[in-house]
């Protein structure tokens, strides 16, 4: 009987984790857990519920142990990935739900407590923000976890590895990655996921390839079939041949030289090689990245979304909480500068018991962000305060997000002024010359920027919601997420023409979003004349390598070339070419 031939594939997904890595397929398929749904009687409901906080304590202890591990092998960065699944054994609104379910539907524990972790999951999964949407795989791994021990089941992840293999999994949690044996995993290839996964994060720190988003790879691949994973550019080639692997090890050897040139000018500023400054800077969530800001040479935090300062608490926190979670980022980089951005909740971030807003028909659209802020201006108030006793300790700066035109800017500006006066009769210090800026993120704030500017210190362009609003396209609806594009020539003229506004009124003008960490599309904002970028902290040595090789007068004729083109695909197109033009030349 003939041999098999296996012809080489090559798959496409999302590029999580940079490496090359090549072997056999293990595909790793955890079976769904069978909940029973069974009646309780009311006199046996006491005895449910005190099964379930049993259940609660087992688990925490058991998150805490893994947590502990993580640290002593991984590191107290990675650990704190874990945290997450420590608030949610601990939010009072899932535990008091539950209770409720049990007592009023008269069903079993792990029933009732399914049934309300679901709603919680599908809050998260229907948030528009990737980061928060995430977490909604935190919520269903800690809840795994606790199911299986209200029904006395073993949970098992990839710590039972025999033998190398490539993971090939519907998704991966955390808890599946943390007990890992280092080695034993080449790459992660997953239907699911996003760059900013707990699992991505994970894999990551113990580099290794990912490649994530496949949709149905685990249809596509069986146990055994031999795989190469690109994790620098999303590709996966199932059964590669010779001369695949040959061109790998030398793009490999290649990646590595680039990597240590990176490397190597992390410390130095983001000057072009014509002699241009740009400033670098970070996207955080809090200070607990504020190590890795000076690991990566940020040269000060762009964007510091204090929204999950919120979310991930059981009731929203302090004046006194919020200060201290701001002096510490402003102390820790002082004389770098920290933009704090206000609060960007409402709409569909709201699956936190903190809050329950009313249900809205569209919710992009509705009451959130600054409009939220407006309308709860005492807790709006107290951030605000926060934020300026903040002030006195680093260079802070302070940015409103979502403002739609003069009118908002000016009622936020005006509850500023309120703090600012209760803090000085309370003899309270702070920074009377704070900057102030906004963030231009709706079309009609992007038209109107000439306006804003007079009334602004700076801009910061957010990027992923002005192209969504822009261009009328849902980037997480699957079936129109090819027409989000930011090539589009109404992108490029919208960015311009805020960044001429900008500078017309002598103001400062950063770019944050996904596209502000794009190698190949940042030449052309730069060309535009951005000011500023901030981006995520593990993509600013790659950024600041291509700023400091690259002729700023290149880009400019780049951008100057493009803005003639008509056609989205034919600006990418150009822009590519140029990024390879000047990547070949960077790698040798």
């Amino acid at each position: 009987m003939g041999s098999e031939v296996r012809t080489e594939r090559v798959l496409k997904g999302i590029a999580a984790s940079p490496g090359v890595a090549w072997g056999k397929v293990h595909l790793f398929l955890p079976q769904e857990i069978e909940i029973p749904d069974t009646p309780v009687a009311a006199e046996e409901s006491s005895a449910e519920i005190e099964r379930f906080e049993e259940s609660l304590m087992v688990t925490r202890q058991q998150v805490v142990k893994l947590q502990h591990e993580v640290a002593q092998r991984l590191g107290e960065d990675e650990a704190r990935i874990f945290d997450a699944h420590l608030l949610v054994l601990e939010d009072r609104a899932l535990i008091e739900e539950t209770v409720r379910e049990i007592q009023n539907t008269g069903r079993n524990v792990a029933f009732s407590f399914n049934r309300v972790v679901q709603r919680y999951i599908d809050a998260f999964a229907n948030i528009d923000d990737e980061y928060l949407r995430e977490r909604s795989n935190d919520i269903r791994d800690v809840s795994r976890r606790m199911l299986h021990n209200l029904m006395g089941k073993a949970h098992y992840g990839l710590g039972r590895l025999a033998e190398e293999r490539v993971i090939v999994a519907r998704d991966i949690s955390p808890s599946d990655t943390a007990n890992i044996e280092k080695g034993k995993v080449l790459a992660f290839i997953t239907d699911a996921g996003s760059k900013t996964s707990h699992a991505v994060i994970m894999a990551r720190s113990i580099q290794v390839p990912a490649v994530v988003g496949m949709r149905n790879c685990t249809r596509l691949l069986r146990p055994g079939d031999q795989v190469l994973v690109d994790g620098y550019d999303g590709l996966v080639v199932v059964n590669p041949g010779e001369e695949t692997l040959f061109r790998y090890g030398k793009f490999q050897e290649e990646k590595r030289s680039l990597e240590k040139k990176i490397l190597a000018q992390i410390g130095r500023s983001t000057t072009t090689r014509d002699g241009i400054s740009l400033d670098l800077m970070a996207n955080i969530e809090g200070p607990s990245e504020v190590d890795r800001l000076h690991r990566f040479g940020a040269e000060g935090v762009g964007l510091f979304r204090t929204e999950y300062l919120f979310m991930n608490a059981a009731e929203f926190p302090s004046e006194d909480e919020q200060f201290d979670a701001y002096r510490k980022v402003a102390e820790a980089i002082a004389p770098a500068p920290v933009t704090i951005r206000t609060l960007d909740l409402g709409g569909d971030k709201f699956p936190n018991s903190a809050y329950r807003a009313d249900s809205e028909t569209n919710p992009f659209l509705g009451l959130r962000a600054i409009r939220f802020c407006l309308e709860d201006t005492a807790l709006f108030k107290t951030q605000l305060r926060a934020i300026l006793r903040s002030s006195v300790y680093g260079n802070v700066r302070l940015m409103y997000p979502m403002i739609s035109g003069a009118g908002e800017l000016d009622r936020a500006n005006g509850l500023l002024r309120d703090a600012m006066r209760e803090l000085d009769g309370e003899g309270v210090d702070y920074d009377k010359a704070i900057r102030v800026g906004a963030m231009i993120e709706i079309p009609s704030a992007a038209l109107t920027a000439d306006i804003l500017a007079r009334k602004c210190d700076f801009f910061s362009i957010g990027s992923n919601d002005l192209i969504q609003y822009l261009l009328a396209i849902d980037r997480v609806n699957e079936r129109i997420a090819h027409l989000y594009e930011p090539t589009h020539p109404a992108v490029l003229r919208m960015i311009g023409s805020v960044i001429e506004a900008g500078h017309r009124h002598n103001i400062r003008v950063s770019l944050c979003g996904e596209i502000a960490g794009d190698p190949v599309l940042v030449p052309l904002f730069v060309g535009l004349g951005i000011d500023e970028l901030s981006i995520s902290v593990s993509g600013l040595p790659a950024i600041k390598y291509l700023l400091r090789n690259l002729n700023h007068a290149d880009m400019k004729e780049l951008t100057g070339e493009v803005l003639e083109l008509e056609d989205p695909k034919e600006i990418f197109a150009r822009a590519e070419s140029f990024y390879q033009k000047h990547l070949s030349h960077l790698i040798a």
